[in-house]
Formats: structure tokens, sequence, C-alpha cells
């Protein structure tokens, strides 16, 4: 058993599965919100985990939380603090803070965690953002769709996975718009006390959209990954799937690199990782949104399979203040995520799983729906199916097998009332 744990912020079960037989026996101290732990059984999912020495159940996502609890466990003295969801960067950056371990730093958490103030902070340093503004109620969408005609996209500003975001092309559509963004329910991802309503209402930008994915050190980039992105068509900007690397010319990519090294040096950034969104448009990239944890949508993994690398344990490395390993600066093939679509109803049966693991580059298949599962529509990335994964000699033929697996999958359903 390690003696000092590695300090983990928020349950991601493929991180974990990925830690463990490489991290030591009992080296994990799991913190989650206790809302979380009891929605999602936690306690019995980890019952038998080697890597787990204890959870502790904490409101991590208040103000403050992070002091309370490094005054309550002054003599925990973790190795690193890492957060792996959205909702726990603050934390994990201030209690870094707090215990003297590399960390994002509490101010570039929080900005990055608000999108208004990212937007006010990255427009200063000098990159391009949308137009947008805080909206309050449809009369405010109203009022910026006539300042600025055209499509806009409403979405909160302090929330993930594009929940309660959606794009509107008319002033008839704010009404109900407005009604469906400001329902914002997680689940069992989120505790069950209220969280603030923060809206905002953007100019939108057409264009080509990709993520890049950077680990920092004294805010300094030590590797860096462009992914390309397909969206599910229709108003909710949802992910269809991910493409690495993003098949671009190099210029583009450098582009969108040195445009995230830009927002690391704006927000302050010190330790960690980012996960930084942009939209091309005219050769201009816009800055959609960054998040100061790792990608989720299985992004991680397929950085590993076309840079035959290991992000994740680099970056545990790093965090515990170990001398950086030399990481690549070329992939060496391509890999992709594809999600599985299904039309809304009751599912009836899922059918093929077998014929699409047997294609070609396929490694992976994870379907998360049952018979009995009622999806009622797209709304948010919580709501896709499942997803395939692939790997190739290049990108686009990475993705080429992911689609042809996806569409060997059935997903028949019932059509609900």
């Amino acid at each position: 058993m390690s003696e000092r744990p590695v300090l983990i912020v928020g349950f991601v079960t493929p991180v974990l599965r990925a830690l463990t037989g490489v991290e030591p026996d009992g080296s994990v101290v799991l913190v989650e919100e206790p809302d979380v732990i009891r929605k999602r059984d936690l306690l019995a999912k980890l019952a038998g985990s080697s890597l787990v020495r204890e959870m502790i159940g904490w409101e991590h996502a208040r103000p403050g939380s992070a002091d309370e609890f490094h005054a309550t466990h002054p003599d925990l003295d973790p190795a690193a603090v890492l957060p792996l969801t959205e909702y726990a960067t603050p934390f994990a950056a201030r209690l870094a803070e707090r215990y003297g371990l590399p960390g994002a730093s509490l101010g570039a958490a929080q900005i990055l965690r608000d999108k208004a103030l990212l937007r006010k902070v990255s427009a200063a340093a000098g990159l391009a953002n949308p137009p947008s503004a805080t909206v309050t109620c449809p009369a405010d969408v109203l009022a910026f769709m006539r300042a600025h005609p055209g499509p806009v996209v409403l979405k909160p500003a302090n929330r993930q996975a594009a929940v309660g975001t959606q794009i509107i092309r008319s002033a008839a559509e704010v009404g109900q718009a407005w009604a469906s963004c400001v329902e914002q329910d997680e689940g069992v991802f989120v505790p069950d006390r209220p969280m603030e309503l923060s809206m905002l209402a953007e100019r939108y930008v057409p264009g080509p959209e990709y993520s890049v994915e950077m680990l920092v050190r004294g805010g300094r980039q030590l590797f860096a990954n462009v992914t390309a992105k397909q969206l599910y068509p229709g108003p909710r900007p949802v992910e269809l799937a991910h493409i690495v690397p993003a098949d671009i010319p190099g210029d583009l990519s450098g582009k969108l690199a040195d445009q995230t090294r830009q927002v690391v040096a704006a927000v302050g950034f010190g330790d960690g990782i980012l996960h930084c969104e942009w939209i091309v448009s005219d050769g201009v990239p816009y800055l959609v949104e960054c998040a100061g944890r790792i990608a989720g949508d299985g992004i991680m993994e397929i950085i590993d399979r076309a840079y035959s690398m290991k992000l994740l344990h680099a970056y545990v490395a790093m965090m515990r203040g170990e001398p950086p390993a030399e990481l690549p600066r070329r992939a060496t093939g391509g890999a992709a995520v594809r999600f599985v679509p299904m039309e809304p109803g009751v599912i009836d049966a899922v059918l093929g799983l077998d014929q699409a693991r047997q294609v070609e580059g396929v490694c992976l298949v994870d379907i998360q729906v049952e018979p009995g599962h009622r999806f009622t529509g797209l709304r948010s990335s919580w709501d896709r199916t499942g997803l395939v994964m692939a790997v190739a000699d290049s990108p686009a033929e990475a993705l080429r097998r992911a689609e042809k697996a996806a569409g060997l999958i059935r997903i028949e359903v019932t059509p609900a009332p």
C-alpha cells in the first residue's frame, strides 16, 4: 500500500479501471458527493477494488468545501490531487493549494468553470469569442437576437455534457427553448441539492469543431493533441464522433494548440490537463469552452491508441511531481469513437453487438442500454446509448471502421405514447 495516496475527486469508471494494476494497491482515496455515492451505488461498486483505499463522502461542489476538507483531514498528506469531473475542478485546485501540491490554481479553475467569466478573460487576452450575454428570461434572449441577427446558442454558463444547450434559429422558438434548457437534471451524476441557474445567449458560429487536449506543467505545454468532432444533426449540439488526431493541415493544428496555450496563460492555469473546445469559422478559431480536467467520451483512450502512449499515467505522474517522461509529438496511427444513435421509445432489443465487435480495428463496443430502457430523445451527452471505438493506420480509416461497426448495431424500440 502506498504511504501517500493519490486523492481523486469524482468517480469516473474508465479512469479507475485504467489505473488499476498500474498504480499500487490501496493508493487512491476517492472523494465524491454523498448523494452521488448513494445514487450510483458506489460503495457496492468499489467493494472489491484493490486500487481504492478509502472513499470519502464530501459535498465538494460547495464554495469553501476544500478548506473545510483540509481542516478536517490535515494529516492525509496526499501525493497528488486530481479532479476527474467538471464540478470537482475548483475543489481539487484549492485542495492542491492547501496541501502544497501541483494544481491548476483556484483562480484558473473558477474561471474555467464559469463560461461567462471565461468569455471575458479570454477576449481580454485577444482570443476570438462569439458575442454573448448573460440572460435571465426569454425576453433577454429575444433582445440578444435583435442585437445579433441570426441563429443563437442558449446554454448554461456552469454545467457540463451539453446539458441545457440548444441552437435557436428564430424568435418563435425562444419560449419553448428556454423552458427546455432550464431543465438541467443530470440524474445520478450530480447531488440532489439545487444548482444555481446561470444562462448565456451567444451568436451561433458555423464551422467544424475541434478540441485540444493539453498536458500542462508550470503553465507550459508538455503534450497537445487536436481532436476532430462530429455532432448529431438537430438543435442539440451533442457530439456524435471524435477522431484522433484531427485530419487537418498542420498549420491549423498548430494554431489551435497555440490558441489553447493562450487560454492557459490568460486564466493562469498552472499544472494539469485541459480539454479546450473550438469552432473554426473562415479560418478563425473561436473559443467554445475549456475544461480544466481530462476529456471524457473516450477521448483519453483514443489518444493513447493513436499516439502509442499512456496520457493518463503521464498526467498522474506529473501531478505527483515526478520528472516528466518523454511524450510523443506525433501520432503513430488513427483512432475514433462513434456513438450509436437510437429512436425515442422503449427498447425491445439490442442486436448486432457481436457483428460490430468483429469489424476490423474495433477495440471496444460499449452499449449502456438494455430492453426496458425508455429513451425520450437526445437532450445532452448523458442521453447517448453507447459507443464504438476503432483504430487504424489513419484517422479517416479509424472513423470508417467505427461507423461501420455502429451501423451494425440495431436498437429496436416501441414508440412511447
